[in-house]
């Protein structure tokens, strides 16, 4: 992805705003992503699609009658934000539900889970499924554990086809679940993806070798093996999937749907030989290929990669696969046109960043506001600034067993949380207010589990601070607390766990115990973050145990969490001392 000059944190905005207009006829842009173009009839179940951008022809490429209702568009591999899900969602309800369908990823189950609570406060049915395909990234016996990969499309075809007929969100969530529960996938890579905008790729394969189980994000291979034949290759693939043939299927009754996928730059010739071996595989084991695909379904960029999903088939689930469908990237069948169905193109795209409500927020103009609000905008300014110099640090970080995108998250988060802090205080919000409306922004600008964390924390320390009767040490010290539980609360994660919790804690409870000796609390902030700081550093030790990098842990080790390092650098910034005798640690 670097054959145009670029701005990555423009260029998914780019890419949507073009699709939108190369596809008139099927979808419509709104704030937060695309939905269908085809009027959606008084009661019809909405199936919302969504992730970080950068897969196409997933997610928005799925739009359309019998598929998708909407898809909520994030930037490059990173997740939509809980606002994104909440307007797409609203965009297409029409009374009879949501179904939120989407990989699953940690951040992409914060951010629906959240967008999800913000439509049922609307008097809205919101069920979410989350795919779960990847059988190299998770034991059979804890299929939550596993990735969603290019198998997704079989549950959002199942899912969409059900809303199309009429059924009712009880029976499209099932059939979902069934669809998922019996849907496998397993891919290669021959090389990494490039990041826009990146002169390297964020992972390397030796050669003649591939990665196996490799992640839809760039993650690497969980093990590596020599390139092989097609005959081989098809061997590898089909015979790990056929050893996890759902446990409700006869030997005897094997009707499967077959998705061959090419990740980028494994092109349609390859795919057709590896095709042929795989249907020679499946034939000889006694399998039916009931239908198939055989395409870029599911790309990571360029990435030169290969997947195989099979999907088990029974006399409910082959008819919805079989039924018609009409997006941008997969049709079949023929629907008669809609009586309401508008002619010839659409109007042009509004121009939309994706992961924010509209286009990065510019900071109001500040004119009146309390000494402490203007303090805590200053904060955020240098924040932003270590930020804007750790990026290229921190990406580094995230790419040893993630995608690579932290540093750029965390540079669009506090940007768009400054803006939105300032604007609070331009129209006469309180400080807790202006932390409420920096969390809110950061959550859509940032994106990503961390957008969505870090969002969490400073909109719960706002509400904690909102029922304080001043600003004071204590009361600062209870909102840090509010922020630690809210972190916990929405990642699940606990001390060890090699998160940004590992950092958070040790600064709530420095802290505290600080101004309890009677530290002032400039001093007690300062020492905060150098146990922070301290904490992050010794993160290098630990294995991770949940997110993104999970199956990968023994290549983090001797790299400090990058969620860590990004909060202890933060704190730092934020809490730099007034008082010139006390000196960073």
């Amino acid at each position: 992805m670097t054959h145009l000059p670029t701005d990555p944190a423009d260029f998914a905005s780019q890419a949507i705003d073009g699709f939108v207009q190369a596809h008139p006829r099927h979808v419509r842009r709104v704030d937060g992503g695309v939905v269908r173009l085809a009027p959606i009839p008084a009661g019809q179940v909405g199936v919302v699609t969504g992730g970080g951008s950068g897969h196409y022809p997933a997610f928005a490429g799925l739009v359309g009658r019998g598929l998708a209702a909407g898809a909520v568009c994030g930037n490059i591999f990173a997740s939509p934000s809980a606002g994104q899900v909440y307007r797409v969602g609203s965009a297409v309800e029409r009374g009879g539900g949501l179904l939120l369908a989407f990989g699953n990823y940690a951040g992409d189950m914060l951010h629906f889970s959240l967008g999800a609570e913000r439509l049922r406060r609307q008097g809205i049915d919101v069920r979410i499924v989350a795919v779960t395909d990847d059988i190299a990234s998770g034991p059979a016996d804890q299929p939550e554990l596993r990735r969603g990969i290019a198998g997704g499309l079989v549950v959002y075809k199942i899912a969409g086809a059900a809303a199309e007929a009429g059924l009712d969100l009880d029976a499209v969530e099932r059939l979902a679940r069934k669809a998922n529960g019996r849907t496998r996938s397993l891919g290669v890579a021959f090389s990494g993806c490039t990041l826009p905008g990146a002169s390297e790729p964020l992972f390397t394969v030796p050669p003649q070798r591939m990665a196996i189980g490799m992640g839809l994000h760039g993650e690497p291979g969980l093990s590596e093996g020599p390139i092989v034949p097609a005959p081989e290759l098809a061997a590898l693939l089909v015979d790990r999937l056929l050893a996890e043939r759902p446990a409700e299927v006869p030997p005897a009754q094997q009707r499967v749907v077959v998705l061959l996928n090419g990740l980028g730059t494994f092109k349609y010739e390859e795919l057709f030989a590896l095709f042929g071996a795989v249907a020679a595989k499946l034939d000889a084991a006694g399998v039916v290929i009931a239908d198939c695909e055989c395409g870029e379904l599911v790309t990571s960029l360029d990435m030169a990669g290969v997947s195989l999903s099979l999907c088990w088939l029974d006399g409910e689930l082959e008819p919805l696969w079989m039924a018609a469908a009409d997006s941008p990237a997969y049709r079949r069948g023929v629907f008669e046109r809609h009586p309401d169905a508008p002619a010839g193109a659409a109007p042009a795209p509004e121009r939309l960043v994706p992961g924010a409500p509209a286009a990065t927020p510019r900071p109001a103009a500040v004119g009146s506001g309390t000494a402490e609000q203007h303090d805590l905008l200053e904060r955020m300014r240098a924040v932003e600034r270590e930020l804007i110099q750790r990026q290229e640090e921190l990406g580094g970080l995230d790419a040893v067993a993630g995608d690579g995108d932290h540093g750029l998250g965390m540079v669009r988060g506090i940007q768009g949380a400054l803006a939105g802090a300032t604007n609070t205080l331009a129209t006469g919000g309180s400080t807790a207010a202006m932390l409420i409306e920096a969390g809110e922004a950061w959550s859509d600008q940032g994106g990503g589990t961390s957008g969505a964390l870090w969002g969490g924390a400073l909109m719960a320390a706002g509400q904690q601070l909102a029922s304080a009767d001043s600003i004071d040490g204590d009361s600062i010290a209870a909102a840090v607390a509010a922020a630690l539980q809210a972190v916990m609360a929405l990642g699940q994660a606990v001390p060890g766990d090699k998160t940004m919790v590992d950092a958070l804690q040790p600064f709530s409870d420095r802290l505290q115990a600080a101004l309890q000796e009677g530290e002032s609390l400039e001093q007690a902030l300062h020492q905060a973050a150098a146990a922070s700081y301290g904490a992050a550093l010794a993160t290098a030790e630990l294995l991770p145990r949940l997110g993104r990098a999970r199956p990968h842990g023994e290549r983090s080790l001797g790299h400090p969490d990058p969620g860590a390092m990004s909060l202890a650098y933060s704190l730092m910034a934020a809490t730099k001392p007034r008082d010139p005798a006390l000196t960073d640690p």
